[in-house]
């Protein structure tokens, strides 16, 4: 196995260990930020708390907190999948090269 090789296998765990941290940084936004906002908004509409600032409540947690908490989400998900296309994208080059480079040696070997 070539360095090469060894460092591009190095790479790709590097790489697979950030995406598993993303996604786990995406479960922790879902399940710490996400989810007791709307259980909080579910409880005061379901009456435990009334009246105009009971409404202000549930007014800026639905507009403010809760969108902004789910663009948090979208962007570690857009992040993850743009890491996965640039690993793709690599994977091909290094498939192309190697496809290329064997053909040369086959060349080379029928010269020789």
């Amino acid at each position: 196995m070539s360095i090469m090789s060894i460092l591009l296998k190095l790479a790709r765990q590097v790489v697979e260990s950030v995406m598993g941290q993303l996604m786990q940084q995406f479960n922790v936004v879902q399940e710490q930020a996400l989810s007791p906002m709307k259980a909080m908004v579910e409880q005061v509409t379901s009456g435990v708390w009334v009246g105009d600032g009971a409404d202000a409540f549930v007014e800026e947690v639905s507009s403010i907190m809760i969108p902004g908490v789910g663009q948090v989400g979208d962007h570690i998900t857009k992040m993850h999948s743009d890491i996965k296309f640039a690993v793709d994208v690599i994977d091909q080059a290094d498939a192309q090269v190697n496809s290329l480079v064997n053909g040369l040696g086959d060349i080379f070997g029928g010269i020789f």
